[in-house]
C-alpha cells in the first residue's frame, strides 16, 4: 500500500501477466547472477548513457540495451513509433540494481526484446528524485510494496499501467512480451484505467485536506510514545514486521525532544538500546567507520553494507543529540568516528561531499568488509588475533551464513561486538585502558591490511541536498564536541558548493567531473539551508547566515503554493510531468517540508520575521490532516512542530569569537541538550546590528559578554560562563 494514498490503484495489469508472474518485491532473491561482461563485451556495446555524468547510468552504458536517459529525445521517440515505455530506477550503490543488471540488461535475448518493443529509459534515482517519488508512488499503490529496482512501464505520455520492482531475468522477459502482444493487440487491456491513474495523481501531489491550525503539541507526545512501543526492547530499532532494520534517526530525534520535556525515561531508553546496539553491531563498520544503509537482522549484526552519504549525516547527528542528552562518551566517539570516516573516504579534494560506497567490491556483497579466523591470524598473530576474534566474533563457522551465488562463499565474519568493553576486558584480564590501546593498535593493522583489498566502487556525485545535510551534521559536531577540523570539513564543502551548485542566484542538484546539471529540488534548498544555518552557529561567519537568507527567499519565490500552504518538490518553471509533489511526508531522508518548516522557524527568530513564521503555520496547516492521522510517518514535521510551540533559547554573545571566555560560552550553550535555540553572536557593539536580538546588547567593562532572552525579553547579561549555565538550567 502507497504511504502517499489510502486506497490502493485498481489493479491494471493482465490476468494472463499475473498467471505469469506475481509482482515481487524488493527482497527477492535473485539466482545466481551472470558472469560480469567480458572487454570483448563491453566493446561491442556503447549506447548513449556514455555520455552522462551519472555513475549509475555509466554503469549501463556498454548494455546492449538502447537506453536513453529521461528526457524530450526518448519521450518524443516513445510518440512517433507508439511504443510504450520501459522506465528503470535505480541508483550506483543498490546491490540489486547489479543482480538486474548482470541478468537481464547484459543479456542479449533482453535486450533484443526491448530494442524491438519498447523505449527503454534509464534513472538514476539520486539525481533525479521527482520522477523516482512519482512512479514509486504509483508502484507502492499498485503493488503494496516498493524498492530500487524499480520497474515501471508507461504509455508515451508518461502514464504508467504496470510497475515491480526486481525480476528474476525469465519472469522479466515473460512480461516484456506480454506487454508488446498486448499493446499491439488489445491495448486498452492496458491503459483502460488512465483517467483513474490521473485521478489518483491529482489526489497524491495535491489532494490533502489541510488543517484548520497547527498541530497540538499532545500529538507530538503521542507520536513519541507511540515510536517508542514500537522500538524492539532488546536491540532497539524498528523492525517493521520484517527483519530489515534502518536506523530511525528521525524518530529518536522526536522522542528525545519529548524526553527533555517530560522526563519520561521510557523514551531515552528505548533510543539508548538503539543506539548501543547500533554501535556494537555489523552495521558499524568497526574498522573505518561509517554507517551501513541498513542491517537485514534484527540484531544490526549483517548489513546492507553500502554508505549513503546522508546516513552519516543523520546517525551522526543523533549520536550527537543522544551524547548532549547522556554525557555518554560512546556517543561521542561514533559520532566522531562516522565524522572522521567521511572527511576521509566520502570528501573530494575540492571539499565537496561524495554520495555513496558501494556494497559489492569484485563483484561480491561485502566481500570487503568480512574475515575469517585465518585473516586475523596472520595479520595479528596467534595470540592477538585470538583476542582480536574474541572481542568481535570472528568463528571458524562464520557468523554470516548467507549462501547466495553473489555473497562471498565460505565461513564469512561480520565484525561486532558482543560484550561491552569493561566487560570483555575483566573476563580477560585487562584494564578498560589496555584494552581500548589494544583496539587502536587492532585497528590500524587490520586497516591497512583491509586497504590493500578492492575497494567497493564509490559515486563521486556530489549532490547539493545531501551535501547540505552533512554540512549540518558536521556543523554541530564542531560545537557539541568542541572540534573546530569538523567545521573546516563543513566550510569546505559549503564553498565548493556555493561555488560550483549556484548559478544566477539558484542552485543545480548534481555535480561531477567539473560539470553541474539540472534544476534543485525543495530538499536540496532546504538542507543547504539547514546546513548553512548549522554553520553559523559553529563559526559565527555572518556570510553563512547571508546565504542562508538569500536562498530561503529563492526558495520561496520558485517552490511555495501560495494558495494551500506548503512547498512544490518542484520549481515553478521545472519540467512539467505527470504530476508536481508536495509529498510531506519523511523518509530515508527528511521531507524538505519537514526541514523548511524549521528553517522558517529558525530564520524568524534570528531576523524576527513574522512573515517567516506565517509561511512554516502554512506547513504545518497544509499537511497538519495527514499528520494527524499518521503521524509516525512526520517525525521531522513533529519535531519542527515542537520547535514552533516551545519558546526558543534565544543566546546573543557579544565580544571576539576566539576569545576564551566566548568559546566558555559556547561550551556552556552546546554541553548540554537544548534543541529549541538560536545562537548569534556581534564582535563587538560597534557592529551595526543585522537583528533586533543584538539590538542594544553591549560588552560590559569591556568583557565578553553573553544574554539569554526568551521572546527577545533577556535575563541581566554576564560576562560569567558558569554564570550563564546556572541561568540555561533555570
Amino acid at each position: 500500500m502507497s504511504k502517499y494514498y489510502n486506497q490502493p490503484l485498481p489493479s491494471v495489469t493482465l490476468a494472463f501477466m499475473i498467471a505469469l508472474l506475481p509482482v515481487p518485491n524488493g527482497d527477492i532473491r535473485a539466482a545466481e547472477r551472470n558472469e560480469q561482461m567480458t572487454a570483448e563485451d563491453e566493446s561491442r556495446h556503447t549506447n548513449r548513457l556514455i555520455d552522462t555524468t551519472s555513475p549509475y547510468l555509466l554503469q549501463h552504458a556498454h548494455n546492449p540495451v538502447d537506453w536513453y536517459e529521461w528526457g524530450e529525445e526518448a519521450l518524443t521517440k516513445a510518440k512517433q513509433e507508439d511504443k510504450p515505455i520501459f522506465l528503470s530506477i535505480g541508483y550506483s550503490a543498490c546491490h540489486w540494481c547489479h543482480v538486474m543488471e548482470h541478468e537481464s540488461f547484459e543479456d542479449e535475448v533482453v535486450a533484443k526484446v526491448l530494442n524491438a518493443h519498447f523505449v527503454s529509459i534509464k534513472v538514476d534515482r539520486e539525481e533525479r528524485p521527482d520522477i523516482d517519488e512519482i512512479y514509486m508512488a504509483y508502484t507502492q499503490a499498485l503493488t503494496g510494496h516498493g524498492g530500487w529496482p524499480m520497474s515501471v512501464w508507461l504509455s508515451p505520455d508518461g502514464v504508467p499501467f504496470h510497475a515491480g520492482t526486481y525480476f528474476p531475468k525469465d519472469a522479466f522477459l515473460q512480461i516484456l512480451e506480454a506487454i508488446s502482444e498486448t499493446w499491439q493487440n488489445n491495448r486498452t487491456q492496458l491503459t483502460g484505467n488512465s483517467s483513474k491513474i490521473h485521478e489518483f495523481f491529482s489526489s497524491w501531489s495535491g489532494g490533502m485536506k489541510p488543517a484548520e491550525g497547527v498541530l497540538e503539541r499532545a500529538v507530538i507526545d503521542r507520536t513519541a510514545h507511540l515510536l517508542a512501543q514500537r522500538f524492539d526492547s532488546a536491540y532497539g530499532g524498528i523492525s517493521g514486521g520484517g527483519t530489515n532494520k534502518f536506523p530511525p534517526s528521525m524518530a529518536m530525534e522526536l522522542m528525545l525532544r519529548v524526553h527533555h520535556r517530560d522526563g519520561e525515561e521510557e523514551l531515552l531508553s528505548a533510543v539508548r538500546t538503539t543506539l548501543d546496539n547500533m554501535a556494537r553491531g555489523g552495521i558499524y563498520d568497526h574498522l573505518g567507520g561509517g554507517i551501513a544503509r541498513y542491517s537485514t537482522d534484527t540484531r544490526w549484526l549483517v548489513p546492507h553494507f553500502e554508505k549513503m552519504l546522508y546516513d552519516q549525516a543523520l546517525v551522526s547527528s543523533i549520536y550527537l543529540d543522544a551524547y548532549q542528552v547522556t554525557k555518554e562518551p560512546l556517543y561521542a566517539y561514533i559520532a566522531a568516528d562516522i565524522f572522521d570516516y567521511v572527511i576521509a573516504d566520502l570528501q573530494s579534494p575540492a571539499g565537496g561531499f561524495y554520495s555513496t560506497r558501494d556494497a559489492d567490491s569484485e563483484g561480491l556483497e561485502g566481500a570487503f568488509y568480512i574475515w575469517t579466523v585465518e585473516q586475523v591470524k596472520e595479520i595479528l598473530g596467534e595470540k592477538e588475533g585470538k583476542l582480536f576474534c574474541a572481542y568481535y566474533d570472528v568463528s571458524e563457522a562464520g557468523n554470516w551464513f548467507e549462501s547466495r551465488g553473489h555473497a562471498p562463499a565460505g565461513p564469512k565474519n561480520i565484525l561486532h561486538i558482543t560484550k561491552p568493553p569493561h566487560v570483555f576486558a575483566k573476563q580477560h584480564g585487562l584494564s578498560e585502558e589496555a584494552l581500548r590501546e589494544k583496539i587502536v593498535s587492532w585497528r590500524g593493522k587490520m586497516l591497512a591490511a583491509r586497504s590493500k583489498r578492492v575497494a567497493p566502487g564509490l559515486d563521486d556525485k556530489v549532490l547539493t541536498g545531501w551535501n547540505g545535510l552533512m554540512i549540518a551534521s558536521l556543523a554541530k559536531g564542531a560545537r557539541v564536541l568542541n572540534e573546530p577540523k569538523y567545521a573546516k570539513a563543513a566550510e569546505a564543502a559549503a564553498e565548493f558548493v556555493l561555488g560550483n551548485l549556484k548559478k544566477d542566484g539558484r542552485l543545480l542538484r548534481t555535480y561531477r567531473k567539473g560539470e553541474s546539471r539540472l534544476s534543485a529540488y525543495l530538499s536540496d534548498y532546504s538542507f543547504l539551508i539547514d546546513g548553512l544555518l548549522n554553520l553559523y552557529e559553529a563559526t559565527f561567519d555572518k556570510r553563512w547566515l547571508d546565504e542562508a537568507v538569500a536562498l530561503n527567499d529563492t526558495l520561496i519565490e520558485h517552490y511555495l503554493d501560495e494558495d494551500e500552504g506548503g512547498f512544490f518538490f518542484t520549481a515553478d518553471d521545472a519540467e512539467k510531468l505527470i504530476a508536481r509533489s508536495k509529498n510531506p511526508q519523511d523518509g530515508a531522508i527528511p521531507s524538505g517540508n519537514s526541514v523548511q518548516a524549521m528553517n522558517l522557524l529558525r530564520l524568524s527568530v534570528i531576523l524576527d520575521r513574522k512573515d517567516y513564521r506565517e509561511k512554516a503555520e502554512g506547513i504545518f496547516r497544509a499537511f497538519g490532516g495527514m499528520a494527524a492521522q499518521s503521524p509516525a510517518a512526520f517525525e521531522k514535521l513533529l519535531c519542527a512542530v515542537d520547535f514552533y510551540h516551545a519558546k526558543p533559547r534565544e543566546f546573543a554573545l557579544i565580544g571576539p569569537a576566539e576569545s576564551d571566555s566566548t568559546k566558555a560560552f559556547v561550551k556552556a550553550i552546546y554541553g548540554r541538550y537544548l534543541p529549541n535555540k538560536v545562537v548569534i553572536h556581534s564582535v563587538s557593539t560597534a557592529e551595526t546590528p543585522f537583528t533586533p536580538l543584538l539590538k542594544g546588547k553591549t560588552m560590559i567593562n569591556d568583557q565578553p559578554t553573553a544574554y539569554l532572552c526568551v521572546n527577545y525579553i533577556c535575563q541581566a547579561p554576564t560576562t560569567e560562563p558558569k554564570k550563564l549555565a546556572e541561568q540555561i538550567g533555570e
